[in-house]
């Protein structure tokens, strides 16, 4: 590969600087508390503050690649598809007609697939941390779960009541937790929850079913209906995984465990009204305020596809925003287009996201491939998980959730290492 020569020829060149360098030598740690930099900043700070944390993992690793000796790329067919989507987002970028809105969309995007980059490096190494990296994430939607529960049972304010109430009784209304993730946003939260709910796979039962609980408790006081349909999908394919590899003596008594869980969970469902109305307004199409929105958003977006079709308006909420001005039904303003492929789509045309499209293909097909790997499990039933959210909304672009998509698109990537 033609970068690695020149790489190479950088690396002798500063290797000097690096053998007397006791930081250089011991970067790899530094790297570490960057990346848990990310994790543990993600539960309260902005998205600014978070990216910073990013950009400092992304810059050592730069570092490490140019002094340590060896060090290398090596592109994976996943890898190359992901090189592809790029250059569309920066031919989409340059072609923008909103340029300087577009270019602050497209440095974010650099540090998302930096921070991907930083951490398949990482792992190449380290990938006994991978368990504290894992570990962090598991404390993190533990305590966030904890503060879930305090917000259900106390009075919080009217932020966490978004909820079409108009035809709805008082005992139907949902009291919707936030977290303390910022912008406070139970959708955004609920996704947090889901993305990040498989991290606990690889650890011992004493400590999974419990948090596992914990979580999936705060995920339905979210009342985020998005991490409802996604929560589901990872228990579908979770328990089929499991099923599959069980003897078949076991089999039998697998499925009357998840019979009995099944009907648990439905008298629970039909038991607690607000939990059922919630649920059931999934189905209500237009006759809920809230999917007649997405449905509105969605037809403007197709409508801006279609002007856009071959490299999109360029990338970034705040060019989306601009653009979307112009086809919006009126009064149907809205910050992104509610589903992630049509906002790939928009922003960076088709073949950006068949690029994009591809590599997850790719990516997803090797961790099938591995999923003796409890890291790889935990990642595959993780991105299954935001990929189904995905669809009907779009905080996935939200750095709390973007930076968890890239880990563990990256411990995937890694295993091949």
């Amino acid at each position: 590969m033609f970068f690695n020569k020149i790489l190479f020829i950088v690396q002798s060149f500063l290797n000097p600087i690096y053998k007397k360098s006791l930081i250089l030598k011991n970067i790899d740690t530094i790297i570490f508390y960057s990346i848990l930099g990310v994790i543990y900043s993600s539960q309260f700070l902005s998205s600014d503050y978070i990216g910073y944390f990013a950009i400092l993992t992304i810059i050592l690793t730069t570092i490490k690649l140019i002094t340590k000796p060896n060090e290398s790329f090596n592109l994976k067919i996943a890898d190359k598809f992901l090189l592809l989507y790029f250059v569309f987002v920066v031919i989409s970028v340059a072609g923008s007609s909103l340029f300087l809105l577009s270019l602050k969309g497209f440095f974010k995007t650099i540090t998302y697939i930096g921070f991907y980059i930083s951490i398949i490096h990482y792992l190449k190494d380290n990938k006994q941390n991978l368990k504290y990296i894992f570990l962090s994430i598991a404390l993190c939607i533990s305590f966030q779960s904890i503060i879930a529960f305090l917000q259900n049972f106390t009075s919080i304010g009217e932020i966490s009541g978004w909820q079409d109430t108009s035809r709805l009784n008082p005992e139907e209304i949902m009291t919707r937790v936030y977290g303390t993730l910022k912008p406070y946003n139970p959708n955004l939260f609920g996704g947090y929850l889901l993305a990040c709910l498989p991290t606990i796979i690889p650890f011992s039962k004493k400590i999974n079913i419990p948090i596992a609980i914990l979580v999936s408790i705060a995920i339905i006081f979210t009342g985020c209906r998005g991490a409802y349909i996604g929560y589901f999908f990872e228990l579908l394919i979770l328990s089929f995984i499991i099923y599959k590899k069980l003897s078949p003596n076991l089999k039998q008594k697998f499925l009357l465990l998840a019979s009995t869980l099944i009907t648990f969970f439905t008298f629970i469902i039909f038991s607690i009204s607000a939990l059922r109305a919630r649920i059931f307004s999934i189905f209500a199409m237009r006759n809920d305020s809230s999917n007649s929105f997405r449905f509105n958003v969605y037809q403007s977006c197709i409508d801006m596809f279609k002007d856009n079709w071959l490299l999109g308006i360029g990338v970034g909420n705040q060019n989306f925003r601009e653009i979307y001005g112009l086809y919006m039904k009126t009064g149907f303003d809205a910050l992104s287009a509610y589903n992630i492929y049509l906002e790939t789509a928009v922003e960076s045309g088709i073949f950006a996201l068949l690029s994009f499209l591809a590599f997850l293909i790719f990516t997803l097909k090797k961790a099938i491939n591995h999923l003796s790997n409890k890291y790889v499990l935990a990642s595959f039933i993780s991105i299954i998980g935001i990929l189904v959210h995905g669809m009907v909304d779009t905080v996935f672009f939200r750095p709390q959730i973007q930076f968890i998509f890239w880990l563990m698109i990256a411990t995937i990537r890694s295993n091949d290492e």
